[in-house]
C-alpha cells in the first residue's frame, strides 16, 4: 500500500514539474504579447496613480501599467509591480489561475486589467511566496507576521513584444 501511495505521489510531482516548466501561452495582438483576456489598454493609469486611489475596502476595477519587480520562479503564477521611489509592491495573481507569466519578466513594463484590493496574507502564504521567489532560508524564516498587502487580480496582462 505504501509503495502505491509513493508511486502516485512521485507521478504527480513529476507531472507538475514538467507542466510547470512549459512556456506560458500568449497571443500577439497589436505589438503586445497578451496573457489571459484581451482588454483596452489605452486608459491605463500608472501604478503610482493607483496607489493614490487604492480602496480601503472592497475592490476597484481598473487598468494599470507598471514595472515588474519579481515573478514566481516556479511557474510564473504571480508577480509583483513596483513604483519608482515607492516601497509598496503590488502583488498580482491571475484570474482563475488561468494563465502564467514568463519567468524572466522582471524589469519589464506591463499593462494589466482587473481588480485592486487589500488583503491580509498569512505567514505561511508569505513564506510560500518568498520560497517561490528564491529567497534564502534565513529570509524565509524571518517572516513571522501576517501582512496587509496591496493585491491585484488580473484578468489580462499585456507586455510589449521583445
Amino acid at each position: 500500500m505504501k509503495l502505491n501511495v509513493l508511486t502516485i505521489l512521485a507521478i504527480c510531482l513529476l507531472t507538475c514539474l514538467i507542466s510547470c516548466k512549459s512556456a506560458p501561452e500568449s497571443k500577439q495582438i497589436d505589438g503586445f504579447s497578451v496573457f489571459g483576456e484581451d482588454f483596452d489598454h489605452k486608459k491605463a493609469i500608472a501604478y503610482e496613480e493607483l496607489l493614490a486611489k487604492f480602496p480601503a475596502e472592497g475592490k476597484l476595477k481598473t487598468t494599470v501599467k507598471g514595472k515588474v519587480s519579481s515573478v514566481c520562479q516556479v511557474k510564473g503564477c504571480w508577480m509583483n509591480l513596483v513604483a519608482d521611489g515607492k516601497e509598496e509592491e503590488l502583488f498580482v495573481k491571475f484570474k482563475d489561475y488561468g494563465f502564467f507569466m514568463p519567468l524572466d519578466l522582471s524589469g519589464n513594463e506591463v499593462i494589466m486589467h482587473g481588480e485592486a484590493y487589500k488583503e491580509i496574507t498569512s505567514v505561511d502564504e508569505l513564506r510560500h511566496y518568498a520560497e517561490d521567489e528564491g529567497k534564502s532560508k534565513e529570509e524565509i524564516e524571518a517572516i513571522n507576521e501576517p501582512a496587509i498587502e496591496l493585491k491585484f487580480m488580473a484578468s489580462g496582462v499585456k507586455m510589449l513584444e521583445k
